[in-house]
């Protein structure tokens, strides 16, 4: 009778316990679901569509689709910053910068559909950045501080990816007289381009004199000072790429 007792006892503490850490984990959970709003607005999109996005600190994520309509949606954390979107003549501007002047403002994360034939300009200040099926004239992708860069499926005819330190990738074509552009500080630029491809090739490590040209090597192709820069070109040259790792790797892969 006292073991049945004891064990009684025992299982109303541990219901008590129970019932006490669900509460408290339901609080915490309302809490962090109210510390954060969501953000949700469509724009119609014409044949010359431009995405001009500014964010200060969170990821950012923009993926061609095949309707012409700009979706944006984004997920806030405290600080909820304003985001005030601006359509000008076919380009959509968000500036959290102008939105928020003076403001101290938590994560703001973006994914951005927009038709795949827009140019697309994107900056940030801290936080990863993604663009996929983006086949236009322009993808611009710059990261002031840390974050990493990912660019696939692309065919854009000018691509610019910048950030201090990350990795950068990129996976597409590249267009005739197109002008491709990638630099870091420190992180590893990978280029994943199909072995058809031709361009003019300026890559420059020169720290680590990391260059890694794989299936791209040829007798077109020079490394310079004792291996920091590779210059050449493959197949005929018409595309242009430029490619600068102060302390990094830059590598090549055959798409």
């Amino acid at each position: 009778m006292i073991g049945a007792a004891t064990s009684r006892s025992g299982l109303r503490a541990l219901t008590k316990t129970t019932i006490l850490l669900s509460v408290v984990f339901l609080f915490a959970l309302s809490s962090q679901t109210a510390a954060q709003k969501r953000f949700s607005r469509n724009y119609p999109a014409g044949q010359n569509v431009r995405l001009q996005l500014l964010n200060r600190t969170g990821t950012i994520t923009v993926i061609g689709w095949n309707r012409a309509e700009v979706n944006i949606t984004a997920t806030m954390d405290a600080p909820v910053a304003n985001i005030e979107p601006q359509n000008l003549s076919g380009t959509i501007v968000i500036n959290l910068l102008r939105d928020n002047p003076g403001r101290e403002v938590g994560d703001v994360n973006f994914t951005i559909r927009v038709p795949y034939y827009s140019m697309v300009d994107i900056e940030t200040k801290i936080g990863n950045l993604s663009v996929t099926n983006i086949s236009s004239g322009l993808v611009r992708a710059h990261i002031s501080s840390e974050g990493d860069i990912t660019l696939t499926n692309l065919g854009a005819s000018a691509v610019a990816a910048e950030n201090v330190m990350g990795d950068i990738f990129f996976d597409g074509e590249l267009a005739a007289g197109g002008n491709y552009r990638f630099s870091t500080v420190s992180g590893t630029i990978s280029l994943r381009i199909p072995f058809s491809s031709n361009f003019k090739l300026i890559a420059t490590a020169p720290s680590t004199r990391n260059i890694v040209l794989g299936a791209f090597v040829n007798p077109n192709m020079s490394f310079l000072g004792d291996g920091r820069r590779v210059v050449g070109k493959w197949g005929d040259g018409s595309a242009t790429i430029t490619v600068t790792d102060q302390r990094g790797a830059i590598q090549f892969f055959r798409r």
